[in-house]
């Protein structure tokens, strides 16, 4: 179906320019493109998207499932339409000269025009869609024209707002009217009669589409577009090429995709195993587990039991196996649901570069055909191209998935990489962050959600997240619940009030409204979901186990007595602090009183290579038992909260400072964590509690520091619940204790109240301060009859990188910076104590070669927050740019836009912010060091 004319047939989509001859020297019609895209869309739909995408955009058509890749397809091959307008055209003035001649005029001078940016093709595209729609369909505009309309103004990743859709009208001369404006009609016809769109379109004037949907649709439109835009897969043809000129060919555009496709080679939509035994499923999977403990059990059978998309939440000890646990449910909500693959989300980028090892075991044990192709994975972090286990899977070639050599069942694809394509992988291990910016306005936001949507998303770790966090997790948590998605969150200690609120969120997003139990909750190991959201309990197959709880004054004389006592026939123990400077003003004093070759140091001013090597020799240590365990005491690790979360490692002895209840908690399942034969005074487990200024003060207030990290009253609190307390009963006072801790109910000595209401009135404050403070580039919750306009708006940035990380931690995270040395020419080292490359000579002007940027990438150090708060850091930010600016990194991708800190061959670096001087010293058993004058 041609229209009215053949004239936009000779419109343009893409072009190069040779820059000696100052020519366009290809090109590439428009129509050619366009249809390029629709079968792109078509084939995606088919082939690569998840079972779980499709669904959940059919059940919101008329036409079901069946209609979801033809419209797929008619998006992605009106969503350039935009482009027959003299704005456009007039940026390839050679082609824009030969649309002259088939009535399309375009002014030359219009390609200086301030006002033609402004007047770009995803706008022009949005009106004419939404306009023929209307006029040759007869849909309505409030409806489902402006809905569809709006997914082709967003496949730049912006959408289109309500304010600036009007320039089309306000710069006619800029956007085309008249015989452009039938050029973009008779375009849309061609479109709709190739693939067979009209009957589908139909169906929709009376439908009220959904948000999720169309982010979704949009999504698609955007791969299809990036897929058939790559001209190493869709060629260009010379600009002397004249068939292009005559009526489109099908047998063309089929042969162009087919070429395409087999050369992107995108893996294979995933398939889950069939279900087996859970024992069966258990052995076959993870070899070192005999027989699945309850909790594992439990989790795996509420999965099957699952009738539909659900939020489940697990509430169990640490070391129960709750990993694992998950990772089986995750198939089998895979194989109910259609879900194309795996999310799973930790804290940090240590715990992520972890947990991707024992994510990359799972998946090569999965069962699969002789012939199968390999799965593809990736590691979604700032500093993934630095795991060695991630780095080892990429394979060279431009498209290929995995070399022909290899027989691996994972592979990274090369075309799923980098920050905004990464995500899309049927696998993926990430920090928490990438989760969180799926509820960030930010640009190419529709391709975060479908990276998300499509899979079983786990979340580990789930009471790490503070309250600014916590406002982008639940919006999350909204959005999968609105997809579909079945979630999985992970918690050793979760307070009632934080689960409800997860519960809520999620089901918000299904438009559902679940009945929550009020009252106290102490159901311990337990296993909830949104559809019954009250705790199930789990039987545990171990006897509790006491830990004695001692209670010291802040004094280092005191502690060294109750170490010298506790670990006199040897063993080891662990003192965990809540700041960086109380880690090292113990560890000085410990080593002097015990040696400096029985104390190890561990926070996370360390570099990033060095705290890697420091995390490996801990479990290698003091891990799980094995021939590497070298116990012998006594041995000390002083530690920030680096300890706290998800290292494998097993102490005799625990030192804390206080800190919220569940946090302690947390720690204790770093003592006696593995049967084993101990020393006679620690074979009991003992726990030391720290940090407060006064035992028998009423309150009993925390240390200055902790304060300043947790705020007082969740301390406060938990004081209340340990002053008086001399052993806690693990598993089962792990319930009470949080509820407890996180509740309303008075607690503590009465004279403790008018502290503890100020302190509750005072964070109650700052939690309003820090909800309002995230809201300001939250994510609007999802809507029916809604469309894209103003989804994200312009002005927005990118979400990947530090900056993305840094608005949805609330600049939790430090200045982050890279450490080299000076040699005496005044030349650039990389450290001279690092185990891997030190003391090498780094390039000043040249392109720093690959395997040495790897090695400097590694060398990444956090700066203290003394450094980097609001009040002082962009003064930072500017020394560091201008003192150590070097054209090396500048040319180098793994280095470029980095801070570097360039220290002297003693190790020494002085920074002058304004009227502060900051002295560092690293060092490398205490990490960085430094002094402010």
């Amino acid at each position: 179906m041609l229209g009215h004319s053949t004239a936009w047939l000779s419109g343009w989509a893409k072009s190069y320019f040779d820059r000696e001859t100052s020519q366009v020297t290809h090109w590439l019609p428009l129509f050619q493109h366009l249809e390029d895209s629709a079968a792109v869309a078509h084939r995606l739909v088919a082939d690569w998207v998840p079972g779980q995408v499709v669904h959940r955009i059919g059940a919101a058509l008329p036409g079901g499932e069946d209609d979801v890749g033809t419209l797929a397809a008619w998006l992605a091959g009106v969503h350039d339409v935009g482009k027959l307008s003299p704005a456009f055209v007039v940026q390839a003035p050679r082609l824009a000269d030969r649309m002259r001649d088939h009535q399309l005029h375009a002014d030359p001078a219009l390609k200086d025009s301030p006002a033609r940016s402004g007047v770009n093709h995803s706008l022009v595209g949005h009106v004419a869609v939404r306009d023929w729609l209307v006029s040759e369909l007869d849909l309505p505009r409030r409806g489902a024209a402006t809905q569809l309309a709006s997914v082709v103004g967003s496949h730049h990743g912006i959408s289109p707002e309500r304010a600036t859709l009007s320039r089309g009208t306000d710069f006619p001369h800029l956007a085309g009217t008249g015989v452009w404006q039938e050029a973009r009609v008779d375009a849309l016809s061609h479109i709709t009669g190739s693939v067979d769109a009209d009957g589908v379109l139909r169906k929709l004037w009376d439908t009220r589409l959904d948000s999720p949907l169309l982010v979704l649709l949009s999504a698609i439109v955007v791969v299809a577009d990036w897929i058939a835009s790559n001209t190493a897969l869709f060629p260009l043809e010379p600009v002397s090429t004249a068939e292009y000129l005559t009526e489109p060919d099908p047998e063309r555009t089929r042969h162009r995709l087919d070429r395409a496709w087999r050369r992107l080679d995108l893996p294979a939509r995933w398939s889950p195993p069939p279900g087996t035994d859970i024992d069966a499923q258990f052995r076959e999977r993870f070899p070192h587990i005999e027989k699945p403990r309850p909790v594992q059990r439990a989790v795996v059978e509420t999965a099957r039991d699952l009738s539909e998309p659900g939020l489940m939440i697990v509430e169990a000890p640490m070391g129960v196996g709750k990993t694992e646990a998950a990772l089986i449910a995750a198939e089998d909500l895979a194989r109910t649901f259609g879900s194309g693959g795996v999310f799973v989300a930790l804290p940090t980028q240590a715990t992520s570069d972890a947990m991707f090892v024992r994510v990359a075991d799972w998946l090569r044990a999965l069962p699969r055909g002789d012939d199968a192709p390999p799965v593809d994975v990736t590691l979604a972090h700032g500093k993934a191209s630095l795991n060695d286990t991630f780095d080892g899977l990429v394979r060279e070639g431009e498209f290929a998935c995995v070399g022909e050599d290899s027989a691996d069942s994972i592979a990274v694809h090369q075309w799923l990489q980098g920050n905004k394509k990464g995500p899309l992988a049927a696998f993926v291990v990430g920090t928490i962050d990438q989760v969180l910016v799926a509820g960030l306005k930010s640009r190419h936001l529709m391709l975060r959600h479908l990276a998300l949507a499509g899979k079983v998303v786990v979340i580990d770790e789930v009471h790490a997240y503070d309250v600014y966090m916590s406002q982008y997790l639940h919006r999350v948590l909204h959005w999968l619940g609105a997809y579909g998605v079945p979630v999985v969150l992970l918690s050793a200690t979760l307070p009632a009030a934080r689960r409800a609120e997860l519960v809520r969120a999620y089901a918000a997003g299904r438009g559902e409204v679940p009945e929550i139990p009020t009252g106290k909750d102490t159901a311990y190991p337990a296993v909830s979901t949104s559809a019954d959201p009250a705790p199930r309990t789990v039987d545990v197959d171990e006897p509790p186990a006491e830990v004695g709880i001692d209670r010291l004054p802040d004094d280092l004389d005191a502690l060294v007595r109750y170490l010298r006592d506790a670990l006199a026939e040897g063993g080891c123990a662990a003192v965990v602090r809540n700041t960086v400077d109380r880690v090292q003003e113990t560890a000085d004093r410990l080593a002097e009183e015990f040696g400096g070759d029985r104390v190890t140091v561990n926070h996370s001013r360390f570099l990033a290579c060095d705290r890697a090597g420091i995390d490996t020799g801990l479990v290698r240590r003091f891990g799980p038992p094995g021939p590497d365990n070298d116990r012998a005491g006594p041995h000390i690790v002083v530690a920030s909260q680096v300890l706290e979360q998800s290292l494998d490692v097993d102490f005799d002895l625990l030192v804390t400072d206080l800190a919220p209840v569940d946090l302690v908690l947390q720690r204790l399942g770093r003592t006696h964590r593995h049967r084993r034969e101990r020393p006679g005074p620690v074979r009991a487990p003992r726990c030391a509690v720290v940090g407060v200024q006064d035992w028998h003060g009423t309150p009993v207030r925390a240390v200055r520091g902790s304060r300043a990290v947790y705020g007082e009253y969740p301390l406060l609190r938990s004081a209340a619940l340990l002053v008086e307390r001399d052993t806690v009963r693990l598993p089962d006072d792990i319930a009470p204790l949080v509820q407890a801790g996180y509740g309303d109910d008075p607690i503590g000595d009465p004279s403790w109240h008018p502290a503890l209401t100020a302190a509750a009135e005072a964070a109650d404050a700052k939690a309003r301060e820090r909800r309002h403070k995230a809201a300001t580039f939250l994510l609007d919750e999802a809507a029916s009859g809604a469309s894209l306009i103003g989804w994200v708006q312009a002005g927005v940035g990118d979400a990947e990188g530090p900056h993305g990380a840094a608005q949805v931690r609330d600049g939790a995270d430090s200045l982050e910076v890279l450490v080299v040395q000076r040699d005496r020419d005044g030349g650039l080292l990389t450290p001279d104590w690092i185990a891997e490359g030190a003391a090498t000579q780094i390039p000043l002007d040249d392109v720093v070669p690959p395997d040495l940027a790897r090695i400097v990438a590694a060398c990444s150090l956090r700066l203290p927050f003394a450094m980097s708060h609001e009040g002082v850091i962009d003064e930072v930010i500017r020394v560091l740019e201008d003192e150590s600016r070097f054209t090396a990194f500048d040319q180098t991708p793994l280095l470029a836009g980095q801070l570097v800190l360039a220290l002297d061959q003693q190790r020494r670096a002085t920074v002058c912010a304004g009227q502060h001087e900051f002295r560092l010293t690293y060092d490398t058993r205490r990490g960085l060091i430094h002094e402010r004058h």
